[in-house]
């Protein structure tokens, strides 16, 4: 008998954003990985142009799916890709598995109330759930201390892959004018915390890339810290970028960098190090865990101190010939293969359950 398999792609009406990249880059290795007898069933959003590699069955996510989860009964399993998602099936017939990407909001909501609300839920989810699945250690850290784990849950860390794609062609972006540059990318919120990176701007007179969606309040504050240090013509904030530039952005940066406060795994270091140029992270959260020991890392955002870290490091890196080879070999451990392979073994321990 075919097993069908509900997959919630929901996240695809942004295909830049993080949880987007998880949907594409997890679907096209899960279809790759999975034998004759799994089939899916993609549950995605409304006017998305995102299109599956293969004929799988698709559903549009609506209002009902939304309010009422997921109402299909002939699926045996459904794999809820992230812990916000709406659409878990109510049936206790459909096993489920549910992905936990982090505990950002304990950042993003000072509020206890709030806290409290999106833990409660979190847990709804976990008491209905087969397996859960969580994207580094950090993560599960986390979840044990904040939940409640019913015996009959599967546990698993299943680590996400590096979504670089190979643009052997790829150019110089036009917006881009300078030949040496800091990089850094990511959507520009707070939890990010990119402002701190503007004194390194303005003691090495390197300009800096912060590419991603950068519409909101902190973006402007950003800009406006820039024009007052008298370096906005040193930061450039292209907004949301191609896969060819990030590609070619991420060959050819002096260093990259990545100061966030708050991740369940941090794929952009990754990709980074899968190019070998000098890595430097907060230590916070789950970064040291990808990072390693080939990262650099700053204990401290108070300006002088960052730079202390930068000018060290980036001499460290130059005076070691295997620098690069030994963060692309770091960047190797993570793989979308493997994470699919990891799905694909979790879905079938959870059906046996």
């Amino acid at each position: 008998m075919m097993t069908q398999i509900g997959l919630d792609l929901e996240r695809l009406r942004n295909t830049n954003s993080g949880l987007g990249q998880f949907c594409v880059h997890l679907y096209q290795n899960l279809v790759n990985e999975k034998r004759a007898d799994k089939a899916f069933q993609l549950y995605l959003p409304k006017n998305t142009l995102w299109q599956p590699q293969q004929n799988e069955q698709t559903y549009t996510v609506g209002f009902w799916d939304k309010l009422l989860g997921v109402r299909n009964t002939s699926l045996h399993l459904f794999h809820a890709t992230h812990q916000d998602s709406h659409l878990l099936p109510r049936s206790s017939k459909i096993k489920k598995i549910v992905t936990i990407h982090d505990f950002n909001f304990l950042e993003k909501y000072k509020d206890k109330a709030k806290q409290k609300r999106k833990i409660n839920n979190l847990q709804q989810k976990v008491n209905q759930a087969s397996g859960v699945a969580f994207i580094s250690k950090y993560t599960e850290e986390m979840a044990r201390q904040h939940l409640q784990f019913p015996l009959s849950v599967l546990t698993k860390v299943i680590y996400n892959g590096n979504n670089i794609s190979d643009f052997p062609n790829a150019t110089k972006p036009k917006w881009l004018t300078q030949d040496d540059y800091f990089f850094t990318i990511g959507m520009v919120q707070a939890k990010k915390n990119f402002h701190v990176l503007l004194p390194l701007v303005k003691h090495t007179g390197i300009t800096l890339v912060i590419a991603g969606w950068a519409e909101g309040k902190y973006a402007d504050e950003i800009r406006q810290s820039a024009v007052a240090m008298g370096i906005q013509h040193l930061v450039a904030m292209p907004g949301a970028i191609s896969d060819e530039e990030k590609f070619w952005l991420f060959k050819h940066a002096k260093a990259f960098f990545f100061p966030s406060l708050a991740e369940g795994f941090g794929m952009p270091v990754v990709e980074a190090m899968n190019f070998g140029i000098p890595v430097f992270l907060s230590r916070l959260t789950s970064l040291p865990e990808i990072g390693g020991e080939q990262a650099f890392y700053w204990d401290s955002f108070e300006a002088n101190a960052m730079i202390s870290v930068l000018e060290n490091g980036l001499d460290s890196f130059a005076e070691n010939n295997r620098s690069k080879e030994l963060l692309q070999e770091r960047a190797g451990l993570f793989s979308w293969q493997q994470a699919a392979k990891d799905y694909l073994k979790l879905y079938d321990e959870v059906l046996r359950s």
